[in-house]
């Protein structure tokens, strides 16, 4: 049984609060919106410096536990996962600034390697493999003229017995 998850995340973009007239709640949650967004983008730095620096990767601390974002994100991010991220950007130069940092973002992100493979139970991993080896030993007894019954006794082929 193979499982997948897909994340979909809006990250609503960062929120100037001169900008927006935000108050009262809107206000702090605009300000949480920017403290995830921070620890995103420092967890993504991390990520990209472990995977242009392979060498000194084991002792570079990816700060997962700095937001729940990036907590619920750390497989997507840094697992065995195909990640894909798409930045909306404004054409306004009032927003340059904004879709400035959107893009050092992305190319921040864009250098993350991860290497993909199927998680799959230690256990249902073992059995998989016994299985094969039990069908190939099979098949080279076949092959060898001996005929293997449900019991495990084996006979030659011109009924001499084989073991």
């Amino acid at each position: 049984v193979k499982l997948s998850n897909i994340n979909l995340v809006d990250l609503a973009g960062s929120e100037k609060a001169g900008q927006t007239g935000a108050k009262g709640d809107r206000l702090k949650e605009g300000m949480a919106i920017n403290k995830s967004l921070s620890a995103l983008g420092n967890v993504i730095e991390k990520l990209a410096e472990r995977s242009s620096n392979p060498k000194n990767a084991k002792s570079i601390v990816v700060p997962y536990r700095d937001s729940k974002l990036t907590r619920l994100l750390q497989n997507a991010l840094g697992g065995s996962s195909k990640t894909i991220m798409i930045c909306a950007l404004s054409p306004a130069s009032s927003n340059f600034e904004e879709t400035l940092s959107t893009l050092r973002y992305a190319d921040r992100a864009k250098k993350i390697k991860n290497v993909v493979q199927v998680n799959e139970n230690p256990q249902e991993a073992l059995m998989r493999q016994m299985k094969e080896e039990n069908a190939k030993l099979k098949a080279l007894l076949e092959a060898a003229g001996m005929s293997t019954d449900t019991s495990g006794v084996t006979a030659s082929a011109d009924g001499s017995g084989g073991g």
